[in-house]
């Protein structure tokens, strides 16, 4: 059963299936995320790209706006990113979709358990996701990959809403450093531990039962590098799912 709105598609796989009301406000959500235009330096740097495009893609139909966050609507396990890559989500529609990040985590979350297939290539290869739901800080690419604290500040209400909505995460899966510090920004850790690969926060959020699980990001530098392995990132998906198992 498929469920979203605005271009934008979820299929629920967990057991339980997600009302009408909650995949009617992801829908709006997913709608107001692909039309904001509140940072111009963002809109014009995504906009710009998908004129210009990366050679290798010159026959792509760029994207080019807000990417919503993608998966199960009765997700248990939220993986929290930075933001979309220029030549990746920016061109796809969406998150951690055709990029090697983007292939390092749906491999990883399929060997998981957490996904239907190991690919990522476009937003109608098929991919589903099993009790995860995936998204990012910051909803358009920024230049360099750096948002601005601005920038940062004016998209937290689109995360805020989405965590809002997605009631069943027990466990936030921090992609990289800012991925950890958003979710503590949001979930109200203070002091935060000093972040590293494999640190888990628990009894953090409103009622204390989500817990954070931190991975450095399966960005190309890290990978390229030996910083973060496979068998690193299975960990840290086995963990998540072991600590939404009970």
């Amino acid at each position: 059963m498929l469920f979203g709105g605005g271009g934008f598609f979820v299929r629920a796989m967990s057991g339980r299936q997600p009302t009408v009301e909650l995949v009617d406000s992801l829908s709006e959500l997913h709608a107001e995320v692909a039309a904001c235009r509140a940072c111009p330096r963002l809109v014009e740097w995504r906009e710009q790209i998908a004129t210009d495009k990366r050679a290798a893609f010159r026959e792509w139909d760029y994207w080019g706006r807000g990417v919503p966050g993608f998966g199960d609507p009765r997700a248990r396990i939220l993986v929290l990113g930075l933001a979309p890559a220029a030549h990746g989500a920016n061109r796809t529609g969406r998150v951690f979709t055709g990029d090697r990040s983007g292939d390092w985590l749906y491999r990883a979350m399929h060997r998981a358990g957490l996904a239907n297939q190991a690919t990522s290539v476009s937003a109608t290869d098929g991919l589903e996701l099993h009790g995860a739901w995936v998204t990012a800080a910051v909803k358009c690419a920024p230049p360099a990959n750096k948002p601005t604290p601005d920038e940062r500040e004016r998209c937290r209400p689109f995360l805020e809403r989405e965590l809002a909505l997605l009631t069943d995460v027990r466990v936030v899966v921090c992609l990289g450093a800012f991925g950890y510090e958003v979710a503590c920004a949001q979930l109200g850790v203070s002091p935060r531990p000093r972040f590293g690969h494999g640190l888990e926060v628990p009894g953090v959020g409103r009622d204390e039962r989500c817990t954070l699980v931190c991975s450095f990001h399966p960005s190309q530098q890290n990978t390229f590098t030996g910083k973060l392995t496979e068998p690193m990132l299975d960990a840290v998906f086995a963990r998540a799912v072991a600590l939404t198992s009970g």
